[in-house]
């Protein structure tokens, strides 16, 4: 069984700053690419930000230039540091996370975590 657990998130006040970390664990052979999702509430989840094992990386317009992620690929762990963080950033923040399990003749899959809430005041 895989498992893909977020945190780090928070109450910050705009122009503060915050990391949030993903962490999968299991019967894991290969992590592929990892990403970052935000979902507002009443809006259309949206992807932040995407990361692949050999550290390429790729934002939304509407971060570039605050927001890094970056992994720890030994931890399987991936990382998003946001700075001046603002109002229209609250949302809930997703990991997902393309697995190879280690289990013969299973394909690579999607896995998600729960989320965690990010809060911006103005």
């Amino acid at each position: 069984q895989v498992k893909v657990v977020e945190s780090g998130g928070g109450l910050v006040q705009a122009g503060g700053s915050l990391r949030l970390s993903c962490v999968a664990s299991g019967a894991i052979l290969r992590i592929n690419d990892m990403d970052w999702y935000r979902q507002a509430t009443g809006k259309q989840r949206e992807l932040v930000a995407t990361s692949t094992p050999d550290g390429r990386t790729n934002y939304a317009d509407s971060v570039k230039g605050r927001f890094t992620v970056f992994r720890e690929n030994a931890k399987n762990t991936m990382h998003l540091q946001m700075t001046s963080l603002e109002p229209d950033d609250t949302a809930v923040y997703l990991c997902k996370a393309i697995i190879k399990i280690a289990m013969f003749g299973t394909p690579s899959g999607e896995y998600w975590g729960q989320g965690t809430q990010v809060t911006v005041s103005s």
